[in-house]
């Protein structure tokens, strides 16, 4: 699968994963979470911070096969 995927696929992919786990996270720490629902929600942001690992496992073999990538913590710390 990953073949198929290109680096600037895998780049937004990941961006945006971890900006929804920002976002999920922030969600969990505020008031606005119903008590019926917060197992539900913490699901949601394992699932998320899984999804995210998984990108970076990805993006970190790319950065292997293609040197002009930049490293992943440079990634991370740049805005679009």
């Amino acid at each position: 699968m990953s073949e198929n995927i290109s680096n600037n696929a895998i780049i937004y992919a990941t961006l945006a994963i971890n900006s929804e786990v920002d976002l999920q996270r922030e969600y969990l720490e505020s008031e606005d979470v119903p008590e019926d629902e917060r197992e539900n929600e913490e699901e949601i942001l394992a699932d998320l911070e899984q999804a995210f690992m998984e990108f970076i496992d990805l993006y970190k073999k790319r950065c292997k096969a293609d040197k002009e990538l930049p490293p992943i913590e440079e990634l991370l710390n740049s805005q679009l």
